[in-house]
């Protein structure tokens, strides 16, 4: 997979989808445009991340076999409790949904992956200097034609890519929002 510079098309293209999922889900409380896509200026991989916000587990059924109709197939939760991952399988003929990359995520409205996906993304739409440090690091990432080790905030703040400042602002920002004093 090729990481890309910014497409403005990628926000247009989140809006094509969330659109037809709003009009077709019941029991969603809101869909969100993660990861690098939905990050102004941000190179990324071309494919648009999307979680779907439920109010609770029970709901999931219902967004299960509504998404089912959609042409997507349920494939766990691929290891990180509380995100269940949707993939197309094209039976259900909808140009939008076949023809846009994307990955589709369900998940609680309390779930920590949904809240570190939207502080990862808010932070960088408001920091420049933690953006351009992210854009440096996928500008590397290109020159070594290694996308493979690219793998989103975990990888970054694991292998300590962020400068000590950026790290600690968004650290102290992600564990205020676990504890709702945001």
């Amino acid at each position: 997979m090729v990481i890309e510079e910014y497409n403005v098309n990628w926000i247009k293209q989140f809006k094509k989808i969330k659109n037809i999922l709003e009009n077709n889900l019941n029991s969603i409380v809101k869909i969100e445009h993660v990861g690098s896509t939905a990050i102004i200026g941000m190179y990324a991989k071309p494919i648009i991340d999307i979680d779907i916000v439920i109010n609770n587990i029970n709901d999931f059924a219902n967004v299960k076999d509504d998404l089912k109709i959609l042409g997507y197939i349920h494939k766990g939760d691929l290891g990180i409790s509380g995100r269940e991952m949707f993939e197309r399988d094209n039976s259900y003929n909808e140009k939008t949904l076949d023809n846009i990359n994307h990955h589709l995520y369900v998940c609680t409205k309390d779930n920590e992956e949904l809240n570190h996906h939207i502080l990862f993304r808010n932070y960088l739409n408001k920091n420049e200097k933690a953006k351009n440090e992210y854009i440096e690091i996928k500008k590397e990432i290109i020159k070594e034609g290694d996308c493979q080790k690219f793998g989103g905030l975990d990888f970054f703040l694991s292998m300590n890519f962020f400068t000590l400042e950026t790290l600690e602002v968004l650290l102290k920002k992600f564990w205020q929002i676990l504890n709702n004093k945001i």
